[in-house]
């Protein structure tokens, strides 16, 4: 065979190599419209107990939180119910969520609704989730920032079950009996803070819970929005930017952030040994006020309030970290509802009833430590400290198609 002749069907091969995956991709979208199962409705367009409410469906539910399907959920359906009589709902715990229901998702037949696996690729959403309706629009309900991680091309596959919060879970007890009055907004005036509680009082001014190894990487989730103000650092000028790490001067920054607990353990303001710290006795430590804070996510709110009976007791403030005269904190989407695309239409539809239900009315993100997605629902008593700052979300990369020419 000849040099060119070879050349050609080399490259012919590789082009239908190329277009390959293009093409089934196209067939798998057609098949859905023929099986009839091609969305024409979305999640904005139900009015709670008005439309659907005769609709009969079997859901399966699969979820990451294995505690609450026997509990808390069980009351959902119950008073779900009360609008929608004849859908039924079933919940599947699983342990190991994060890897078992990414290979679940492949067999298509897995359930009705799931939390969306956070390694899903964008431009894939639709392979296997069912479109809820257009971010625009959305966006008219729902606080626009939260429905970036599972929308693509202006097109929502999944909706937050809450947004989390990151910043210092405190005894509000301790820091009263410390005689302070505010709450610190810089880390000069944490330490000092701390330096008070240290002085005034027999509680551990911050507890790191080191020897839990996990609780230390907490810190990461303050250095980007939070301590800069800057919605595009964690994707531009963290990972872009010259030296990110380096000392800003004013107290702002990923530096000004480490330096905070740096300087905490430099000055004997945590706990006397590291190693011995205990996770699980923790919680009910700072809900007796034994110790004074702890550098957590929202989440972790909850979990203190039920550690003992000082549930009032417990606050959450921001980072102390101020930007130019104003505080941040940053802020994410936890978890995201996503519908299967291989249900049938009418359990896709009473799918929507239920998210849509779950997120709006059923009080779970308040109930989790966690801020409603929801335009103009106000915050949970804890996370009042929080009302009127900034929140920063970290903004996505720039999407990208599965095949870039340049």
């Amino acid at each position: 065979m000849k040099k060119k002749t070879l050349k050609r069907v080399l490259a012919a091969s590789l082009a239908a190599i190329m277009v390959m995956p293009l093409s089934a991709c196209g067939n798998k979208e057609q098949e859905k419209k023929e099986d009839g199962q091609a969305m024409d409705v979305t999640i904005d367009q139900i009015k709670l107990g008005e439309d659907y409410t005769d609709i009969e469906a079997n859901l399966k539910f699969v979820t990451h939180k294995t505690d609450a399907v026997g509990t808390t959920f069980k009351g959902y359906i119950e008073e779900f119910q009360k609008l929608y009589p004849k859908i039924n709902i079933e919940y599947e715990g699983i342990t190991s969520y994060a890897d078992d229901m990414q290979t679940r998702l492949t067999t298509g037949d897995w359930g009705d609704i799931c939390m969306v696996p956070m390694t899903v690729d964008k431009d894939e959403l639709g392979n296997y989730f069912a479109k809820l309706g257009d971010k625009k629009t959305l966006a008219e309900s729902y606080e626009e920032n939260m429905l970036n991680n599972y929308a693509y091309q202006d097109n929502v596959y999944g909706i937050p079950s809450m947004a989390n919060v990151q910043g210092i879970v405190y005894n509000r007890a301790v820091f009263e009996q410390a005689g302070i009055k505010d709450l610190p907004k810089t880390p000069d005036e944490f330490l000092n803070a701390l330096q008070q509680i240290k002085d005034k009082t027999d509680a551990i001014p911050l507890y790191t819970n080191f020897a839990a190894g996990w609780t230390m990487t907490a810190w990461d989730a303050y250095i980007d929005g939070g301590a800069t103000g800057d919605a595009d650092f964690s994707n531009n000028g963290l990972t872009k930017g010259r030296n990110p790490f380096s000392d800003r001067g004013d107290g702002t920054g990923p530096y000004a952030v480490y330096n905070t607990l740096y300087e905490a353990v430099k000055r004997g303001l945590t706990e006397e040994d590291p190693t011995t710290t205990d996770w699980e006795g923790s919680k009910g430590m700072l809900n007796k006020g034994e110790i004074g804070c702890m550098a957590l996510g929202s989440w972790s709110v909850i979990q203190m309030q039920q550690a003992g009976d000082n549930a009032d007791d417990i606050g959450y403030m921001a980072f102390p970290i101020t930007v130019d005269g104003k505080q941040y904190v940053s802020a994410g989407p936890d978890y995201n509802y996503g519908i299967n695309c291989n249900s049938s239409k009418d359990n896709q539809i009473a799918a929507m009833c239920y998210i849509k239900w779950l997120v709006e009315k059923s009080g779970f993100a308040q109930g989790e430590g966690g801020l409603s997605i929801v335009i103009g629902d106000e915050y949970p008593e804890a996370l009042k400290a929080l009302d009127g700052i900034e929140l920063v979300v970290n903004n996505p990369e720039k999407e990208r198609s599965a095949w870039i020419y340049e």
